[in-house]
């Protein structure tokens, strides 16, 4: 059974740093391009940043410069290291494939950004 696990989001406040995890199971999962996307109240959810089997990177806009994206095909493993967040940041984050499989959408982690 394919499986994606989030975890590491928190209550943090403006300039505040997070590391979020992503656990796989059931995939070949260095093969994969993997995804951390959000979605805030109220939006639609939204691809923040992925990173290719060969650990190439892509990050949206609105997080450029502030949000790192990194892999551990040992552990199975996807993270995405926040920093200088800020309250528009707040939102449920997840982790997919990319393009992202509709089947393997989880729980997400909230992250909440607010002093």
């Amino acid at each position: 059974q394919v499986q994606l696990v989030e975890s590491g989001g928190g209550l943090v406040q403006p300039g505040g740093s997070l590391r979020l995890s992503c656990a796989a199971s059931g995939i070949i999962f260095s093969s994969y391009t993997m995804g951390w996307y959000r979605q805030a109240p109220g939006k639609q959810r939204e691809l923040v940043a992925t990173i290719t089997s060969g650990s190439r990177t892509y990050y949206a806009d609105s997080v450029k410069g502030r949000f790192t994206i990194s892999r551990d095909d040992a552990k199975n493993t996807v993270y995405l290291e926040m920093n200088s967040l800020q309250p528009e940041d707040t939102a449920v984050y997840y982790c997919n494939t990319w393009p992202a499989r509709w089947s393997l959408w989880g729980q997400g982690t909230q992250v909440t950004v607010s002093s």
